[in-house]
């Protein structure tokens, strides 16, 4: 892994599968709220999942791939651990990410050799126009400008790594901070959320807890597979919660 080309390559391998093969990976965690001068306090417990696609990327030449996913995750009751469908008299509005697709290219994916293990590290900084400006969501939207901080961690062991395998078996580490969820209503108070998560790659699909699958099932069955082709713009839970709450 001397080249960013490498890098990009064994990162793939991690992520998903070189052969085009869905992979899905598997999270659990809670969600903190932060405001001033409160503690924080552990409001959710969190489930999530992806399936992704890796595909050439072919008119944007060598090295260069197209991760096809779709991403839904769950808010739960942060003791009993079941989905929830409402909070505080709020109906609660569910991860339901469709598409949520990546170009990639190679560039240092950042990396922590971590005895046999191999750590690939992203940080992402978010700061965009809000889907949900105040003036059309004053009750929903925390500000203006959509601000937020998501950090993953990949881990793979570095044997796996010098194999041949199209995808190798990995766990990962996810933390988001970010504004208030539009659904909770609390408009421009101050403060926001923390999602703590970690997770894995799972040998298929069937790996998901049975709960989960069903309620997918139940509710947007296309979520058990990765998308066929790319599409955009990405949702997120912005756009979704505006495309089920359009403006007046």
């Amino acid at each position: 892994m001397t080249t960013p080309a490498e890098l990009l390559r064994s990162f793939a391998r991690t992520r998903a599968s070189l052969d085009g093969e869905e992979v899905t990976y598997w999270w659990s965690g809670d969600v903190y709220a932060r405001a001033p001068d409160e503690p924080y306090r552990r409001v959710f417990g969190f489930e999530g999942l992806n399936v992704a696609r890796l595909v050439e990327d072919v008119e944007a030449g060598p090295d260069a791939w197209q991760l096809l996913t779709r991403e839904a995750a769950f808010y739960l009751d942060p003791t009993s651990r079941e989905i929830l469908e409402t909070w505080q008299d709020q109906p609660v509005v569910h991860v339901w990410n469709d598409p949520a697709n990546q170009k990639w290219r190679p560039f240092p994916v950042p990396t922590t050799e971590l005895g046999g293990q191999v750590c690939f590290s992203l940080e992402i900084p978010l700061s965009y126009p809000s889907p949900l400006p105040v003036a059309q969501y004053p009750v929903h939207s925390a500000g203006d400008t959509y601000k937020a901080l998501e950090l993953f961690q990949f881990f793979a062991d570095r044997a796996d790594l010098e194999g041949t395998a199209a995808s190798v078996p990995a766990t990962m580490s996810w933390t988001r901070m970010s504004p208030w969820q539009p659904w909770m209503a609390r408009g421009q108070r101050p403060g926001g959320l923390t999602f703590h998560c970690r997770g894995r790659k799972l040998a298929s699909y069937a790996e998901v807890p049975g709960r989960t699958r069903a309620y997918i099932a139940e509710h947007h069955p296309e979520f058990a597979h990765a998308p066929e082709s790319w599409t955009e713009p990405n949702e997120t839970s912005w756009t979704y919660f505006r495309r089920l709450n359009p403006p007046e």
